[in-house]
């Protein structure tokens, strides 16, 4: 059986050889006739074709690792780097002539050249396509910087609508102009977004730092809830993947708060009372905890969240001394009667103007400007109780021991 099987088996043996011989034979045709024409398409910038073939051989390259020993081969190799390196070097080049740096001429639509080299970047090193991102929301942006400078009428707070506007028009210009041009999975609408978020928590802040003495609380509420309604128009538009991997790397913005937050629950007929500008101060439904975008802008508002607490303690002080007054006319209820066991009006009103401010400084801030203002809160609930309760509690209760 042996002698009769041992001419199968090298039968066998060289068909496999064989196999492999032409095999390899067809991959090293390919690569070599893949390396001469991926050389001439590049210096006929024909990105269209460049972007099938480069990814093609290097797939075939990838077959010859080891027979990199073979000096032919690494030629081969070294050629299909070095023109990888020229069609990143040519392309980086073909956007900068495009989409200049300085000066803000754009193209009048969009370029198939340019949108053919998009296809070649993918294919390409990273740093490219993450540098032709760069370059164009950079370029894209830069009106913004110029007209919305740091001593520009329009940077102030009571301005802040025209930032917004300008983003929208400028997001739906892109999409007329620009949105074919740039492959989908690149997000390029929404990084444009996000890139403008970055540099306007910047801007702000620095202008809200040169201007610190000029912040009312009534402006930066203004402010803070424009800015809330367009983190929260971006959360519809957008899914937020590009806020971990957006050039420079930034961070993803906190989460807003927890829905077992109590003050963040909404009772239904619940009014909250009336008062000046009800609009700027009336609670607002808080943002649901899905939303990746906020905070990214909002969070700069944070450091001069005093102002707003240095607010409400002035409010809840003139709100316990109409209380006193109110007291102090009426009279204190007789003992015996309905009213005296009953809950004093100004109580509710206390704890239902107590809840607004805290649904307020939750959507604003989950840190020191909520503890600053819970500990306000504990201060004139104490003058509450010695200035009304104290004076209303029946003889009998107010006789007892108190409890150490």
């Amino acid at each position: 059986v042996k002698e009769i099987t041992r001419d199968i088996k090298q039968l066998d043996h060289a068909k496999r050889h064989l196999t492999t011989s032409i095999t390899t034979l067809n991959h090293l045709h390919m690569l070599a006739g893949g390396v001469d024409s991926l050389e001439a398409m590049t210096r006929k910038r024909q990105y269209g074709e460049v972007a099938n073939l480069l990814q093609g051989v290097v797939n075939v390259l990838e077959h010859f690792h080891k027979y990199m020993g073979i000096p032919q081969i690494r030629q081969l190799s070294e050629r299909v780097k070095a023109a990888q390196s020229e069609l990143g070097t040519q392309i980086l080049a073909d956007f900068e002539e495009a989409f200049p740096s300085q000066g803000s001429k754009r193209p009048g639509g969009p370029s198939n050249v340019l949108r053919d080299a998009c296809l070649v970047a993918n294919v390409l090193d990273p740093r490219i396509k993450q540098e032709i991102i760069k370059k164009f929301i950079r370029q894209h942006l830069s009106e913004y910087m110029v007209l919305f400078q740091e001593n520009q009428d329009v940077a102030w707070l009571d301005k802040i609508d025209r930032r917004y506007a300008w983003i929208k028009r400028q997001l739906v210009d892109y999409e007329e102009k620009y949105g074919r041009m740039f492959p989908e999975e690149w997000c390029m609408t929404e990084r444009i977004a996000v890139e403008f978020c970055h540099i306007t928590k910047v801007e702000l802040a620095k202008v809200m730092r040169t201007r610190a003495k000029e912040i009312e609380v009534k402006l930066l509420l203004f402010a803070i809830q424009r800015t809330t309604n367009f983190e929260g128009l971006l959360a519809k538009r957008f899914t937020g993947c590009t806020l971990t991997d957006a050039p420079g790397q930034q961070k993803r913005p906190e989460s807003p708060l927890h829905q077992t937050n109590p003050f963040l629950e909404d009772e239904p007929g619940d009014d909250g009372g009336s008062e000046k500008d009800e609009d700027l101060t009336k609670p607002r439904k808080p943002k649901a905890p899905g939303n990746p975008f906020h905070g990214i802008i909002s969070k700069c508002f944070e450091p001069h969240l005093y102002v707003y607490i240095e607010s409400q303690d002035k409010n809840l002080g003139e709100l316990i001394d109409r209380f006193v007054a109110d007291f102090r006319a009426q009279g204190p209820p007789k003992a015996g009667t309905e009213e005296g066991g009953a809950v004093l009006p100004s109580c509710a009103d206390l704890f239902v103007y107590y809840k607004k401010c805290m649904v307020q400084c939750s959507q604003l801030s989950t840190g020191e400007p909520m503890i600053a203002l819970t500990t306000i809160f504990q201060k004139f609930l104490r003058e509450y109780a010695w200035k009304i309760l104290s004076g209303n509690l029946p003889n009998r209760i107010r006789n007892l021991p108190q409890a150490s």
